[in-house]
Order: structure tokens, then sequence, then C-alpha cells
């Protein structure tokens, strides 16, 4: 028996090492002879390089073809662990478009192949420090075959799925993961979770799986509430999802796979099902109606608007995902016009002008397709925005929602702003509507039009108070303290009456949940109108901003106080850590500021005096 065993361990070693060295890339040898090997040289005719396509290097002679591949393929190679990478000229380096998720060839490019985990890099010092970051991460065996050996495992809220070793590299690999957006993902699946407490089943869409985390996290923790459907066009990602389904005990429907799980026959059930698709997103979103649909492409999300609004049901969610920092936080202003249609500078509150600016392309798309939007929750934090809004039906909520497209005039000095008022008429002169008297004290043109922006709220303080029970009850307990945070911005309080577990919303706070009835659902608009005087301020300043020089700000939260005594709304926000959002103009918010600020020479003489009393003691 131990002789068998020995045997059947050797024999499954050895056919793992076949298997890797048959499937490692031409490129990868250890000699020269193993290069010139792939191709025979000893024969008669004409023979092509192995490393370059037709159009680059023609069929040549055998002592040519030598003289090829010593010269220009193995001469220029990098090693490592006793493996030669050469240089290779074949079409197999694939880009990542910036507009979506499709891939475009990047033409005859040359490029290497890690021994390690198989990206292409293009130079040889690039490559060289890619094998470096390798060694300090301890990963020094090459992995040259593409089977789950080669894969690392990430857990997150209970879910297992399989990450490439490229994973971080979002042009070099087609399963791009970030762990920096678990913040994003939870965020998405509390709000998915409030809607399923109000209908059920409940038809959602992943519309950019890539690994298929976010699908999975629905379909294990929801169950039977949720229908999920996880969508995308990469036939790596598609694969690669199939895959975390089995890892996870869940089925996978209408394909193949899901019957050979199924008829299985081990001890492990799936605990529940979803169904992998592999279509473009906008076809997707055309054909079927859902309730929920999520979208996550990698950058900008406005090439998929019109697909989600126009075949989304009455009262459904649509979350969107932004990642296009550059564009979002005016850094390339070109692309900002180009994608939204807004004119934008750099500003101190750029975050939240970033959430108002996906919140108007959002807008306009709905209101293409007869539909409005009210907004649940608008987050901005230094990796993406994520905006999650509530369809509503009819032409009439459309032009609601198209209202609250407005301009807003920003002044340069003193960074005061205000969104300009509605209306046909002419106004002579708009420097009026700010709170600042710049423009009489400075010549020139001292404030700026930007936007349009949306001008209306950007949370619901219902429905994010039952996101933050959801995130109680599936103990998420990284975004609780956000979600608490994004509750009194939504209120403007600094008071904190949040729920506990088992918490049940009254009869007054039901802003959050979903009509059932017909008439209830129609009353939803009604309802929108009686809230905006409770509407939270739009903006917010930043106390370091506005420090005055000299003087020793008060802290915070006891600036905060002082605001509050003043006669005015305040709160913290989430947009930035030193920002206090109040409904005070600046020069009122600088004279509270300036009031309680001590200046910073007051305290020199008495140290002054201290230290010589301390050293004539000495």
């Amino acid at each position: 028996l131990f002789c068998f065993f020995f045997f059947d361990f050797f024999m499954v070693k050895s056919l793992k090492r076949s298997v890797s060295v048959s499937e490692r890339h031409v490129s990868i040898q250890t000699t020269l002879e193993g290069l010139e090997g792939l191709v025979d040289l000893n024969g008669a005719g004409r023979k092509s390089c192995p490393l370059c396509p037709e159009e680059k290097f023609k069929a040549c002679y055998s002592h040519k073809l030598r003289r090829h591949l010593q010269n220009l393929h193995w001469k220029v190679y990098v090693e490592f662990e006793g493996q030669k990478m050469c240089i290779c000229h074949l079409p197999c380096r694939q880009l990542k478009s910036s507009l979506g998720s499709d891939q475009v060839r990047s033409g005859l490019v040359a490029h290497y192949h890690c021994v390690v985990c198989s990206v292409t890099i293009a130079r040889k010092t690039d490559m060289i420090s890619h094998l470096k970051r390798h060694i300090n991460k301890g990963e020094t065996e090459a992995s040259y075959s593409g089977s789950s050996d080669a894969y690392e495992i990430m857990k997150e809220l209970g879910t297992n799925v399989q990450l490439l070793p490229n994973h971080t590299t979002p042009q070099k690999t087609d399963t791009y993961f970030s762990r920096k957006m678990k913040t994003n993902r939870q965020l998405v699946f509390c709000s998915l979770a409030v809607l399923a407490e109000d209908r059920n089943p409940l038809e959602c869409l992943d519309a950019f799986g890539a690994t298929g985390i976010m699908g999975l996290q629905w379909a294990k923790h929801l169950h039977n509430s949720v229908k999920v459907t996880i969508n995308d066009i990469n036939e790596a990602c598609v694969k690669m999802i199939k895959e975390n389904c089995h890892l996870n005990h869940i089925r996978v429907e209408g394909n193949r796979t899901g019957r050979q799980l199924d008829g299985a026959g081990d001890a492990d059930s799936p605990i529940a099902s979803v169904e992998v698709v592999k279509m473009d997103a906008n076809v997707i979103m055309h054909l079927r109606p859902f309730d929920y649909i999520h979208l996550d492409p990698f950058g900008t999300a406005v090439n998929y608007l019109d697909a989600a609004f126009r075949n989304v049901r009455n009262l459904g969610i649509v979350s969107v995902t932004s990642t296009d920092a550059g564009s979002l936080y005016s850094k390339s202003l070109n692309v900002t016009l180009r994608h939204y249609g807004c004119q934008i500078v750099r500003t101190e509150y750029y975050r939240e002008l970033a959430a108002r600016m996906v919140l108007a392309s959002v807008a306009r798309a709905a209101a293409r397709c007869n539909k409005g939007i009210e907004v649940l929750l608008a987050v901005a934090l230094e990796h993406f925005v994520l905006v999650v809004v509530r369809v509503l039906r009819g032409p009439t909520q459309a032009d609601e929602s198209a209202k609250k497209l407005r301009q807003l005039l920003h002044c340069q000095w003193c960074e005061e702003r205000v969104f300009l008022k509605p209306g046909s008429m002419v106004e002579e002169n708009l420097y009026r509507q700010l709170p600042c008297q710049c423009h009489g004290s400075m010549p020139g043109k001292t404030a700026v039009e930007l936007g349009p922006l949306w001008a209306g709220p950007l949370f619901n303080t219902g429905f994010l108070r039952r996101m933050l029970v959801a995130a109680v009850q599936h103990n998420m307990e990284d975004i609780q303290p956000l979600v608490k945070t994004l509750i009194c911005e939504a209120d403007c309080t600094t008071l904190k009456p949040f729920p506990v577990p088992g918490y049940s919303a009254d009869t007054s706070d039901q802003s959050g949940k979903r009509k059932t009835t017909g008439e209830e659902s129609g009353n939803v608009l009604k309802k929108i109108k009686a809230d905006t005087s409770l509407e939270h301020p739009a903006f917010y300043y930043s106390i370091h901003r506005h420090s005055i020089r000299g003087m020793n700000m008060p802290k915070l939260n006891k600036f905060l106080q002082y605001l509050t005594e003043a006669g005015f709304r305040v709160s913290r926000t989430h947009f930035d850590p030193t920002g206090v959002r109040t409904d005070a103009t600046l020069a009122q918010f600088k004279e509270v500021l300036t009031k309680y600020s001590v200046p910073t020479y007051s305290s020199a003489p008495q140290s002054s005096a201290a230290g010589s009393d301390r050293r004539q003691t000495l």
C-alpha cells in the first residue's frame, strides 16, 4: 500500500511538472539551444521565427534565422532563477480600453512574459523591477500552469474568491480585484438588503462581474430573497466566476456547469444559485428588466446609464460606481467635459462636486427615459464615487428631477458658492447672488459658473438608517462608522440617535421604505416635496482652509458646538475629515471661527518667562 501511494504521488508530481513545462510561454527558455530547438534549423527550406509574426520577420533560411534568434531575442533576455525570459514580438500583449471593459489589441509591441505571474511587460527595466517585487513578497516559485495552485484564495464577508497573481493591475489582467473597494461593496450590499425587505424575490444584476465577488455575496447572504445575475463580457472572467461559484457551493443556473454541480453527489449541497451570463452590459440591460442594477466598470459609467434606466422596474434602485478619479476630482478637465458635460475647477469641496456631477449625468439619463430619480446615497472617497438612486417612473417625476440641475456660482477669491436661482429672466449681475463682497473689492471677473450639477439632497435619512440595521445584522463593522456619519450629515446635526439590532422604523421615518400600493407609490413625489424644508445644506467648508494666520483654532468638535450655539445647523461630513457642513455663509463661518480662536503669541511670553526662571534656578 505504501509503495502504491508513493508511486501515485510521484506520478502526480511528474504530471504537474510536465503540464507546467508544456504550458509555459515559448519565450521562456533555459538555454540558447532550447530557444533554437523551437524550430528545426537543420532542415532545408525557409523557416519562420517562433517569436515573431510573419509581417515583422518573413521566413528565411536557417543561418539567417539562427542569427536573428541570437541577436534579437536571446541577447536581451532577463534571467530569474535559471530561467531566461526572451523578448517576444508575438501579438499576445493586450491592453484594456479606458472607456470600458472591452479589450483592444495593442499591435506588434515587443514585451517580456513574467516567469512568476505570466504578465506581459514591455520594458526590460520594468521587468527587472517587477521581478524584484516578486522577490520581496516571497513569490520566487515560477507558476507556469493556469491551475488553481497558482491562484490566491481571498475571503471577504464569508465569501471565497480565487485571484490571479496580477489581479491588482487592471491593464494586465481580466479578473481585476481591488481590496480598497471593500467599503464600496459593503455599501452596495446594504442598499440591496434594504430593497430586498420590500421586494421578494428581487431580480438584481451585477453588470461587471470580474471575479464575481459582489454577486456571490448577494446570493450567499440574502439567499432566496434575491435572484442574482452576474454578467461580464470577457470569457476569462466568466470562467473565473463559475469557478468561484463552485468554491462557495453556489449553483450556476442555465449552463452545463450548473448541472454538473447539482449531480456531483457530494455532501455539500448548493446553498444558493446565481445566473452567470457572458454578454455586453448594455445588451443585457436592454433585453431584461431588473429591480436592482449595479454598474461598476473600469472608469466612467456614463456609457451604460441609458441602458440601465431604459428597462429598470418602477421604484427599483440603480447604483453607480465611478473610479475615474482623474476626471471626477478636477485633474483632467477636458475628460470631465467630454464624459460628464460639466465645467468645473479645483475647489476645496471637489469630492462633493464630483458626486453632484455624477448625479447630474444619472438624472439626465433617467429623464431621457421619462423617469425621475430620488437620491438615496452619495459617497465620494479616495478611490471611487458611489451614488445610489431610486427610479420614479413618469414624465412628471422626470421634470422634477431635471429642475434640480443647476449651475453653481463659485467665487475664485474666497471660495464662497451658491446655486443659481432657477428662472428664465436674464439677470444683469449674477454676482449679487453670492453672499460675499469680493466682486466689489476685486477687479475683473471674480466668479465662475460650474456645472450643470445636481442641486438636490444627497442622502435619504430613512434609507440610511435601514442600511445601518443591515450592516449590524450582517456584521459589517467596517462601514458602520461611515453610515453613522452619513446619517448625521443627512440630518445636518451632531446628535447621534442611531438604531440598535432589532430596530423597527416608526411611522414618522418611512422615507427609506418602498411603497407597496399604487396609491402610496403615486404619493412618493408629494412626500419628497414635503421634506424639502429638511434638506441638508448644499456644501461644506474646511476649517483648516479658512483658518486665520497667527491664531490657534478651536478643536473641530468644539467649533461645531459654537456654531450650534450661534443658531446654525451643523454637522461633520464624510467628504472631508476637516469639513463642516452648515447653513451659515462663509462670512458667518469665519466670524465664529475668529471669535473662538486664540492668538499664538499669547502663550509665548509665559513659556519664555518660565524658561528664564528655570535657568536662574539651575
